[in-house]
């Protein structure tokens, strides 16, 4: 691997595959993002880049072969707020910059390993990578379903690698910009640390209080199957990426008081009822402004990557967790 593109380079998973590149020891990486958001460079700080190019920018130039030879795209850039109610905005950036990128990476045999997202399936309660389970419930959704049934049309003609990855509920570091977008596991570490208490919601849709569930994936671990992919050049096509496990949202939450136990010098593996028992997890009533429009429970169907030959092993939410409470913690330790 010589020269790697990576767009949305100084994001949350952006900046991570570009920190995971540069320890394989690919270091001819151009970052294209907005740095609109300035403090967002900080997630590149360290990194070592042959290049930053504004998005606005880049499609355009790197359709011309403006960049030389590219080895692969790892196109991570995309508006992830999935409040965005602009459907043109979210079009224009999801849509139709993704679909000039892949025409370009075809007429120049570049692989393209991109961002989809398990929006794609909507409320549905089946997560396999099947037109009969996509059926997106907001304009995010649906920018990015739409682009996956470009690709679908381009895979049987296609020369080079092309490979979507249907992200589920990712959290790490390097999230800190994305505010209320960020992860449970983040807001509750703030939380947390502001108040003593992390407040998950009550029993709602046949779930108890803060069971509801999610499919709940290390940055890492994402990380490792991109860095996989890159490895097998001859693998291509649409994946679910996520643990492949649904756990509550109160693992989340005993992960991260645990977590921040440990660090004071405190016992950290207390049970779930101990931490209640003490007031260190407690429960408001289900919001009435999202019932009815709130999932209780995702989880990735792996049959398809699994069936490819990645058999990369997921961190459960306790490891992963506690190993993103101890980054978080480092941070702060470091002002």
């Amino acid at each position: 691997m010589k020269r790697v593109v990576v767009t949305g380079a100084a994001g949350f998973i952006g900046s991570n595959l570009v920190h995971r590149l540069n320890t394989a020891g690919v270091d001819d990486v151009i970052a294209v993002d907005d740095l609109s958001d300035g403090p967002k460079f900080v997630n590149l700080v360290g990194a070592q880049l042959s290049d930053y190019v504004d998005y606005r920018e880049f499609y355009d130039r790197f359709a011309a072969g403006h960049y030389g030879r590219v080895d692969a795209v790892l196109h991570q850039g995309a508006c992830s707020d999935t409040m965005q109610h602009d459907g043109r905005y979210m079009m224009d950036v999801n849509y139709r910059c993704s679909k000039q990128l892949l025409e370009a990476c075809a007429a120049q045999g570049v692989r393209l390993i991109y961002a989809s997202s398990a929006a794609v399936y909507g409320g549905g309660s089946v997560f396999r990578e099947e037109r009969p389970f996509e059926r997106p419930l907001n304009v995010y959704g649906y920018s990015k379903w739409l682009f996956d049934e470009i690709v679908r049309r381009h895979l049987p003609q296609s020369r080079n690698q092309v490979v979507g990855l249907r992200y589920f509920n990712v959290y790490g570091p390097r999230e800190q910009h994305k505010g209320r977008m960020a992860s449970v596991a983040f807001h509750h570490f703030n939380q947390y640390r502001e108040h003593g208490v992390v407040k998950l919601f009550g029993e709602y849709g046949g779930y108890g209080p803060g069971q509801q569930q999610r499919d709940f994936i290390y940055v890492d671990d994402l990380c490792a199957v991109v860095s996989w992919f890159l490895d097998h050049p001859e693998a291509s096509g649409i994946f679910n990426l996520g643990s492949g496990r649904a756990q509550p949202f109160n693992d989340v939450a005993a992960a991260v008081v645990n977590g921040l136990a440990r660090q004071a010098g405190g016992a950290g593996d207390q049970p779930l009822s101990a931490l209640v028992e003490a007031g260190k997890v407690a429960y408001i009533p289900f919001p009435e402004a999202l019932v009815g429009r709130y999932q209780c429970h995702t989880e990735g169907d792996l049959s398809a990557l699994r069936a490819i030959g990645c058999d990369h092993v997921f961190a459960d939410v306790t490891t992963g967790v506690g190993r993103y409470v101890d980054w978080l913690s480092a941070q702060l330790k470091q002002g």
